[in-house]
């Protein structure tokens, strides 16, 4: 009876280890983008953040926050499989804001290895001339 426990156990632990190293991870394309200077009478400015699933389990982003209220990031709701690609979308509105140089920060979490995540996006912003 002893040795039937001590294999349940060695078994159960075994297929534990194997099932505890099964693990999504997250790897951008590029975690900055610069959308360069444009003009304050066109402030909307987007751009595209790719990422891929490089570990072995369906990626969930659980949550994508970005710094400030300008900035809105919308990204992929569906799990994505192991090998397979996702998008976070990043619009920047610059719409009464003051111009000039500006950097802000997307913070992305996941069920990953890798929790957390922080994408930036940065430009200047010139004055209408009018």
């Amino acid at each position: 009876m002893k040795k039937v426990i001590i294999f349940m156990i060695a078994w159960f632990a075994t297929f534990s280890l194997a099932f505890a190293q099964q693990q999504a991870e997250i790897k951008f394309d590029k975690l900055v983008h610069n959308f360069g200077t444009f003009s304050e009478s066109d402030p909307v400015q987007k751009c595209t953040f790719v990422f891929t699933n490089t570990g072995n389990a369906p990626l969930v982003i659980n949550q994508a926050m970005a710094s400030c209220g300008c900035t809105i990031p919308s990204f992929t709701k569906a799990p994505v499989k192991p090998g397979e690609k996702g998008k976070i979308e990043v619009t920047y509105n610059g719409k009464g804001k003051f111009p000039g140089h500006f950097k802000k920060s997307i913070t992305i979490r996941t069920n990953g290895a890798t929790e957390m995540t922080r994408l930036y996006i940065e430009g200047t912003m010139n004055e209408d001339k009018k």
